[in-house]
């Protein structure tokens, strides 16, 4: 897979609110399995398994067995790619806002 590719996955990815929810859940524990991160959710646990094989295809989740439980695990280093490329947006932001403050304050009495 390429890395146009890969990115694309993680954006998409990331693309669902339930999805990002999941991410959030997942970021604020070491492990769920998927009985409690289907909890907050008003759907089944084929749904958010389905929501948890797109984030798994997307590097942003790993999961293992024990016993008869799936446990799931945030892996957050595909979200560089995002930080990344919004890094250029903020810094354009920036250089144009300033630019803004700089006008404005030439058109002051």
């Amino acid at each position: 897979m390429s890395d146009k590719e890969s990115m694309r996955d993680v954006f998409a990815a990331i693309a669902d609110p339930t999805r990002r929810r999941l991410i959030q859940l997942l970021a604020q524990a070491d492990e769920l399995p998927l009985h409690e991160l289907t909890e907050p959710f008003r759907m089944g646990r084929t749904a958010v398994s389905k929501h948890l094989a797109i984030l798994k295809e997307a590097g942003l989740v790993s999961d293992r067995k024990v016993g008869r439980e799936t446990r799931y695990r945030l892996n957050a280093d595909p979200l560089k790619e995002v930080q990344d490329w919004l890094a250029y947006y903020s810094k354009f932001w920036t250089a144009n806002l300033l630019r803004l403050g700089r006008l404005l304050e030439e058109d002051e009495p």
